[in-house]
């Protein structure tokens, strides 16, 4: 068992478990089935022990369904924080790619994503419209990822042909949004395909903000044989849309969000452009049936995207000499930032072997991938002064005066996990993965030119007992890797050698519990990651700069997961409790100190209950605790609870819905991040009322 230092009792996680138990008590005996956000019992491919059910694996990892997502309208991938409490924003702004931290660390848009389990970049606008559901892994993933950041991963499993159907749905949302989107599938003989498209009219609650998003899917499977199954999935969308610069500081103040306009977009200049994302994909893959014991399955994909991210970009005040926040009247510097024609190619190509010898459960995975990014020179010009209060005058600066940065990297990486059930009550789960790979950046003029090979180790060791009929303990210990160079640049020592590799180390320790009544899981974990700081005078003499260890992150937390049913009804609860401080750093102030953007505690409460025949209520609680804005600890952003409540009427063919969201429309800053080493605020959404409609032919 791992040692978490002594703090408060989390009132909010005790008070979840409390209502979960007094709820389970009054449940009747019968239950007819239930629709619920994560199926505990069902296996999460993400994982890598096969096809291991949820509830007996000794890691959290949940799979979030169709039906949930399409609750989260147009915001979609950028909504999962509103789904589970362990998720948290991380500049997470309208118009651009979402930006996510799991257990308090940012989920790498580079390598912590997973498309059907090949890897994929998150740094554009990803379409959820053909998205089956979202699998989440939390933790160190060093077993299941060569390299990642301790946040976890991501995975997005694709829809595939499973049975006739033909699903029609428009949705509407305040102040104009409208979306239509269309699901097709057939079967003929050994020949399956499925068609899913969208198109949306983005007009958000965020002024000058309107853009469109549309996509286009097919998904097909052959069954060659008996044993033999081979599935082919494509993909395109497109999304543009001007995005979201966040508020900041004004001066040495946190204003107060009540007395700005929320609903301003700091990119209001006349000259600026919309984001714009251009996405491809595609994959094959073939399963074949070995015997009665093994599987086998092969598997190919391509993503390609273009995007052109343009900004008129608000950044600092040279008047007060401050450049990580606005000025104390609420000017601030505006910049026209424009990278574009930025393109980007991942393949990968995975091969697994699953199968049984004796009482263990055997997965061998070997998996190959290529990444590459090649974009043009960029602009970031100054272009005049805005005001968060309205006012300034610019004038567009496109000149591309500025180097952008090519970057290239080939991975290569062998896995082998081992579900050893060593008696019907006791298992043991172990996982290797050997990584090998080759990083290489310079920027567009040739300069700067790095490159670097390096080998890499992770291993992953649980254990899971069933202690009762429904109830099993389980315990982790685990490694995850990042690489890490020093900037070739001339103010550095040793520029462009690759640096010792950041390992982070977790442990964790839980309970799991399965009925008809009730799903619960709690979850006590500790994670610690090496943490690299640039250190010495930095300035613009050679050598000046040395890019060192400095100390660590360490995150120690408590997660409560619960699903309960009642005759009628239900109540999805999430929460989790994070105490995280920085340690041994060579700066002391920053010692002891909580990570900026971190909140300490979540709660999601969503209630469900039947309130007529085919009419249902819904009810939902999203809180989120105090965050640090400075690393000095001297701000924080207060606490802030947002309330949405729906209605939803099943007539068979077609159901509507109706909701809203933030119901009392609370005015609170939802996040703090520092980003570009600039200080931003962004608003929690207003109150925005949403429709539906969705018709089965």
């Amino acid at each position: 068992m791992m040692a978490l230092k002594k703090q408060s009792s989390p009132p909010l996680l005790l008070a979840v478990l409390a209502l979960c138990a007094q709820m389970a008590a009054q449940a009747p005996e019968q239950l007819p089935p239930v629709t619920v956000n994560s199926r505990a019992g069902a296996p999460v491919g993400l994982s890598g022990f096969g096809d291991a059910p949820a509830t007996r694996l000794p890691l959290q990892a949940q799979r979030i369904d169709a039906e949930r997502l399409a609750q989260l309208g147009s915001q979609g991938l950028a909504a999962l924080p509103m789904l589970d409490a362990s998720v948290s924003d991380a500049y997470n702004a309208l118009g651009y790619w979402p930006q996510l931290k799991v257990r308090g660390f940012d989920l790498d848009l580079r390598f912590n994503l997973r498309r059907d389990g090949l890897p994929i970049h998150g740094e554009t606008a990803l379409d959820l419209s053909a998205v089956a559901a979202l699998e989440l892994l939390k933790g160190a993933s060093g077993a299941q990822a060569g390299t990642s950041s301790p946040a976890g991963l991501l995975n997005l499993v694709i829809k595939r042909p499973d049975a006739p159907r033909l699903d029609l749905s428009l949705n509407w949302e305040q102040s104009g949004t409208l979306g239509t989107r269309v699901d097709w599938a057939r079967r003929e003989g050994d020949l399956a395909w499925r068609v899913n498209a969208s198109a949306s009219r983005l007009d958000p609650w965020l002024r000058n903000a309107k853009g469109e998003r549309r996509s286009l899917a097919l998904a097909t499977e052959w069954r060659t044989d008996s044993q033999g199954l081979l599935e082919a999935e494509l993909e395109a969308s497109h999304q543009s849309q001007p995005s979201q610069p966040g508020f900041s500081l004004l001066g040495e103040r946190l204003p107060d969000p009540a007395s700005l306009d929320l609903r301003r977009n700091l990119n209001d200049a006349a000259w600026r452009l919309p984001v714009v994302f251009d996405n491809r994909f595609a994959s094959l893959r073939y399963t074949r049936q070995l015997g009665a014991d093994w599987r086998l399955q092969l598997q190919a994909g391509q993503q390609r995207t273009r995007s052109d991210d343009r900004v008129a970009f608000p950044f600092g005040c040279d008047a007060e000499g401050n450049y990580d926040r606005y000025c104390s009247d609420g000017r601030f510097d505006l910049y026209d930032f424009r990278s574009e024609n930025e393109r980007r190619v991942t393949r990968s190509a995975r091969a697994v072997l699953q199968g049984r010898l004796g009482a263990h459960r055997l997965q061998a995975e070997a998996l190959g991938s290529r990444y590459r990014l090649t974009p043009q020179r960029q602009a970031y010009n100054y272009a005049g002064s805005g005001s968060v209060f309205g006012g300034g005058t610019s004038q567009a600066a496109p000149e591309l005066t500025d180097e952008n940065t090519l970057r290239r990297e080939r991975s290569q990486e062998l896995a082998l996990t081992d579900r050893w059930s060593i008696s019907p009550a006791f298992e043991l789960f172990a996982g290797l993965r050997h990584t090998r790979l080759q990083r290489a950046a310079a920027r567009t003029d040739g300069s700067r030119a790095t490159d670097y090979p390096q080998s890499l180790n992770t291993p992953w060791l649980g254990a899971s007992w069933q202690v009762a009929e429904q109830l099993h303990l389980y315990a982790n210990a685990g490694q995850g890797v990042e690489s890490e160079v020093v900037p070739n640049r001339a103010r550095y020592e040793a520029p462009g050698t690759a640096l010792p590799a950041l390992k982070s180390h977790q442990l964790e320790v839980g309970l799991k519990a399965g009925s008809e009544r009730v799903d619960w899981s709690l979850a006590a974990f500790r994670i610690e990651r090496p943490l690299w700081s640039d250190l010495g005078a930095c300035d613009s003499q050679p050598a000046s700069c040395r890019r060192v260890h400095d100390g660590s992150a360490e995150h120690q937390g408590l997660e409560a997961q619960a699903d309960l049913k009642w005759l009628g009804g239900g109540l999805l609860a999430s929460a989790q409790w994070l105490h995280a401080r920085r340690r041994g750093a060579a700066d002391a102030a920053l010692n002891g100190q909580a990570p900026v953007n971190v909140p300490e505690h979540q709660l999601r409460l969503a209630l469900r209950q039947q309130l007529a025949q085919g009419l249902q209520g819904q009810l939902q609680l999203i809180h989120e605790g105090p965050r640090g804005v400075t690393q000095d600890g001297a701000l924080q952003l207060p606490s802030w609870t947002r309330w949405d409540a729906a209605l939803r009427y099943d007539a068979g063919a077609w159901r509507w819905h109706l909701g809203v969201q933030n119901l009392g429309n609370a005015k609170a800053w939802k996040e703090a991040p520092l980003s570009f080493g600039h200080h931003y605020l962004f608003p929690l959404a207003p109150r925005q009322w949403q429709l539906g409609l969705d018709l089965s032919l």
